[in-house]
């Protein structure tokens, strides 16, 4: 089967990797891919924007399925296009892609198929939105309507924060993405990450993980698109798992297939445990970054294909998916001055040295090689290190010992990926 991934980052890589080793794959194109993704896959410059030149490439040659990795090609509509000339495709169409594509619209659906979430009220003016403001509760939680790359949502302490961010939105700041905005309630618990594929109406669990979005030790700093994760996630007992299926995975699935808009690809459900149970923070299109790289060092690497090929055919309910019964554990390390104006073209050695451990892989986020040949930072998350183990720490030991021997002078990382977990797991002892 010759297979067509969209994407060049992090996420993209770790799919790469895993779709590489079926035993049903012929040859694996990626646009536009990465240096990390080229061992694995052939990269082509495609124009991913203009949908009838990905329907023509995979026409020449031959592509049955593709695969999107980032929300953006989803929202504009890939998939339908894809689908309208024949071609299979995991990811879902325009329609359900406002999951991600609009705040609103999934707090819309929330509320028609009462799934657990924060109270919130919509606006479209920066007037209306401080005036509700200035009667709200603190802190309080904020969020650009549309795509703002991961960064369009304020968590507001102070009346002045809240009001700043509203004037950003507003202001131009996210673009088209701030037109319109959500104000809701904070809720109080535990972040965790619950995945599973859907082929329009059948739904396969996948696994449980755990971001961390700040850019510094202790939680501290500006929210970041993610500096590292782990899987699975503690705070997900079964009972969690059953519930979020239950009470917001399902009334999903079955709320979009009853509007018209059958949801096939992978629905990753942002969730805020909380002491009444899980609630919905938000919904993502696609496998998240970084969690998608500590959930494919778990996945039977063997069996991925199938199961993002069967959710492109509606026909999950013929394949299945075995996980690694540890843990896996990823840092990103980051340029210098991410997630503000961060430095491009460092160079970055000893890659190979740093992932000898079989247990530990280190994928491409934002790489490229210079006119050189020199592999150097272009973007701000650079690089994914993850790494197995039996234990928190197991698998974060091999991560950080690895990163230690990563020569890359302009680069950084957080230094307590996984803290919740070893708590946890030191309480246990």
């Amino acid at each position: 089967m010759n297979v067509l991934l969209i994407g060049g980052g992090g996420r993209e890589h770790a799919l790469a990797w895993a779709i590489s080793a079926s035993p049903k794959i012929s040859t694996l194109f990626c646009s536009p891919g990465n240096p990390g993704i080229s061992e694995v896959a052939t990269c082509v410059a495609i124009d991913v924007e203009d949908h009838q030149a990905v329907v023509d490439f995979c026409r020449l040659n031959a592509v049955e399925l593709v695969v999107v990795g980032p929300e953006a090609p989803l929202v504009a509509g890939l998939a339908d296009d894809l689908r309208a000339a024949g071609l299979r495709c995991f990811g879902p169409g325009k329609v359900a892609a406002q999951l991600e594509g609009s705040k609103a619209f999934t707090k819309r659906l929330c509320d028609a198929a009462n799934i657990p979430t924060a109270r919130y009220r919509t606006f479209n003016s920066a007037a209306d939105a401080k005036a509700h403001l200035a009667e709200h509760s603190l802190p309080v939680v904020i969020k650009a309507d549309g795509l703002a790359a991961g960064k369009g949502v304020a968590i507001a302490e102070t009346q002045d924060d809240a009001n700043q961010f509203v004037d950003e939105c507003f202001g131009g700041k996210f673009g088209a993405a701030g037109a319109s905005l959500v104000i809701e309630e904070f809720l109080v618990g535990e972040e965790a990450s619950f995945f599973a594929v859907c082929d329009g109406s059948n739904i396969l669990s996948l696994a449980t993980a755990q971001d961390h979005k700040r850019v510094g030790d202790g939680d501290t700093g500006p929210n970041t698109g993610g500096m590292g994760a782990y899987s699975p996630a503690p705070v997900m007992t079964d009972e969690m798992i059953a519930r979020t299926l239950n009470e917001i995975i399902r009334p999903t699935v079955d709320e979009l297939r009853k509007q018209g808009m059958p949801y096939q690809g992978v629905l990753y459900a942002g969730l805020m445990i909380t002491r009444d149970g899980p609630k919905l923070i938000e919904y993502n299109v696609r496998f998240g970054d970084p969690e998608a790289q500590a959930l494919i060092m778990r996945a039977e690497r063997s069996q991925v294909l199938d199961v993002l090929d069967a959710a492109a055919k509606g026909a999950l309910g013929e394949v299945s998916l075995d996980w690694d019964a540890g843990v896996a554990l990823t840092v990103v390390m980051a340029a210098e001055g991410y997630p503000g104006t961060h430095i491009k073209g460092t160079e970055i050695k000893s890659l190979d040295v740093a992932a000898q451990d079989p247990e530990v892989m280190i994928f491409h986020a934002g790489t490229k090689r210079d006119a050189d040949g020199r592999l150097v930072a272009n973007g701000g998350r650079v690089l994914n290190v993850t790494a197995r183990g039996s234990s928190v720490a197991e698998a974060r030991e091999r991560a950080y010992e690895a990163i230690d021997k990563v020569d890359w002078e302009r680069g950084f990382c957080r230094s307590d990926i996984g803290w919740r977990a070893m708590a946890r797991e030191q309480a246990s002892d």
